[in-house]
């Protein structure tokens, strides 16, 4: 049968369980994204300290698992950590994108804002649903997505703009603030 024990000593393990899950969750979910950027030696250590962690919890979870808080509290701190470990990743903003902008009008005024700002980009001519239309793409690192959005916007607040991960093969012209 199971319990919900509300000592000061089951709330204090079932905050250590909360805490240490969430962290850990939130560091698996880092080294998964880390394993998709091929960076070996980041994927290593998080999957080290990851196992580690994870042996330790699911061990004392284990010790009294006729405690339903514990159980519960396990939960809530893996479906916490995958969260926080999302905003970390994106707050982190490891890797390179490449940055799509179709635009109907103002193409080439987008292509010199943002040549003025030192990034590089290339313009493709394309037919869209009206007519002819400017595809933009431009390859930064992604902690630069949000400042092309802004100049971008400022040309052409109509613009449609989309980003993707990619993995840098070879460096090419990448640059930019």
């Amino acid at each position: 049968m199971y319990t919900f024990q509300l000592t000061q000593e089951s709330l204090l393990i079932a905050l250590f369980i909360f805490l240490i899950r969430l962290i850990s969750t939130s560091l698996d979910t880092l080294r998964l994204i880390f394993t998709l950027r091929s960076n070996k030696i980041w994927v290593w250590l998080l999957g080290f300290i990851n196992s580690l962690i994870w042996l330790l919890t699911i061990a004392i979870v284990l010790s009294d698992t006729k405690n339903l808080l514990n159980v519960v509290v396990y939960a809530a701190g893996f479906a916490t950590g995958n969260v926080t470990g999302m905003w970390l990743e994106s707050k982190l903003a490891i890797g390179f994108a490449e940055v799509r902008v179709i635009s109907s009008q103002w193409g080439a005024a987008i292509l010199d804002v943002l040549r003025e700002n030192d990034y590089a980009v290339t313009e493709i001519p394309a037919r869209g649903k009206d007519g002819m239309v400017s595809v933009i793409t431009c390859s930064v690192k992604r902690k630069q997505i949000q400042q092309i959005e802004e100049l971008v916007r400022e040309v052409d607040e109509k613009a449609f703009i989309t980003t993707e991960d990619v993995v840098a093969v070879r460096r090419g012209i990448l640059r930019g603030k």
